[in-house]
């Protein structure tokens, strides 16, 4: 697909551009009205061809669960209990919410042998609607302090359970940042995995005190943009990190629902080092 499609698709999806102007921009640059509607199938999210784990997998038990005041999915492995796990992975989601594909990354985590959380950060207005472009227009009327806030409270609350149980976190776009942010302002989170997320103000650098992993995609302009700062910051400040450049690979490209930015190469390496990286730091 031409990538000034997949540009104006995240443009779409992040600024957000009203849909209008989308399909009219999408159908200059496809040719027709036709081809534009193709060219958005292609990158919209399909949740029904692109399931993982099965929510009746044998390997694994799920319920919904409240933590530290917000609605959440969690998923654990069947031979255990949540109670019993020693590692919590804390799944945050895009900008449009705890949708099908979040609860199945958490599922996927759960048979590594981690408690996996997957908190529905529009909990405080209402929860994730079905309807995607109205969970994105959500997102900019959050209050990003009392967001980052209620993340730190989760993993407090995972940190005094009984037994006390080591907390990591993985975010992707929108929850890419989230993890950043979560790092800065909790002092007990243990590691934080960041997919393709928009990096803090450099200064927040000094504050982090958890192990980072970070991926990024080679024509993921818009993030990437606020990388090198970061590092440098991250560098100067001791912070044990790790980042990733995924060659050829566009924004999302862990993300199996959208057809066109999906990875499948990238998407396997990362997994495989986020799996191994929550291995080290959550054993």
């Amino acid at each position: 697909m031409d990538q000034r499609i997949i540009a104006l698709y995240d443009e779409f999806t992040h600024r957000p551009l009203d849909r209008r102007v989308f399909m009219e921009r999408l159908v200059v640059l496809t040719g027709s009205v036709a081809a534009a509607e193709m060219a958005l199938a292609s990158l919209a999210p399909n949740y029904a061809v692109a399931q993982v784990v099965a929510e009746n997998d044998p390997r694994v038990r799920t319920s919904r669960v409240e933590v530290a005041g917000i609605q959440a999915y969690q998923a654990w492995p069947a031979n255990t209990t949540p109670d019993a796990a020693r590692a919590v992975v804390i799944v945050i989601h895009e900008n449009r919410g705890l949708n099908p594909h979040i609860q199945d990354v958490a599922r996927r985590i759960s048979t590594e042998g981690f408690l996996a959380i997957a908190p529905d950060m529009l909990t405080p207005m209402g929860g994730t609607p079905a309807n995607e472009d109205a969970a994105r227009d959500m997102f900019p009327k959050l209050d990003l302090t009392k967001t980052v806030a209620s993340l730190a409270a989760i993993v407090d609350h995972y940190k005094k359970a009984s037994p006390p149980k080591k907390v990591g976190a993985v975010g992707f776009c929108w929850g890419g940042g989230m993890v950043n942010n979560l790092a800065a302002v909790s002092s007990t989170l243990d590691a934080g995995v960041v997919y393709y997320g928009v990096s803090p103000k450099p200064d927040d650098a000094q504050r982090i005190r958890a192990a980072l992993m970070m991926h990024y995609a080679s024509l993921d302009k818009r993030i990437n943009d606020t990388v090198p700062a970061y590092e440098d910051a991250l560098k100067k400040a001791g912070v044990k990190y790790q980042a990733f450049m995924y060659e050829g690979a566009n924004h999302a490209f862990n993300n199996e629902t959208s057809a066109e930015r999906y990875n499948a190469e990238a998407a396997k390496l990362a997994w495989d080092r986020t799996i191994a990286f929550f291995r080290q730091t959550l054993a």
